[in-house]
């Protein structure tokens, strides 16, 4: 597969790595509805960590209903992903709703916080 990574030396555990991976690449759409993802064991294999910490991640997305597992067949991208998209629309929206309050509170003009957002956009692209 190769496009899911871990860094060893990040302080974030590394199942919670896996979990916050995967659901970006559901996100962005790399990995696509109903694709299988590797097996826990070849996962393992190429990132070299503990099988069981992969199985965590699984067991965490599965719970989230990002995956869904099917015994003896492995692990598949939810159909139904775009209630994950909502979700993360949504917070992102309550996030930029309290930045923008408090940017409106600092007397920060309207585009001035637009010219902000371009800035940073284009640093993030």
């Amino acid at each position: 597969m190769g496009v899911i990574t871990v860094d060893t030396r990040d302080r974030k555990p590394i199942y919670e790595q896996l979990v916050d991976n995967i659901k970006q690449l559901v996100l962005r759409g790399v990995l696509k509805p109903d694709e299988q993802l590797p097996s826990v064991r070849t996962l393992a294999g190429e990132l070299a960590i503990n099988p069981n910490t992969i199985q965590k991640a699984y067991t965490e997305l599965e719970r989230a209903g990002i995956i869904c597992s099917m015994q003896g067949r492995g692990s598949f991208v939810s159909g139904n992903v775009s209630e994950l998209a909502k979700i993360q629309k949504d917070k992102a929206a309550a996030e930029l709703r309290a930045c923008l309050e408090s940017a409106r509170e600092s007397g920060i003009s309207q585009e001035e916080i637009l010219s902000m957002v371009r800035v940073i956009w284009e640093e993030q692209a």
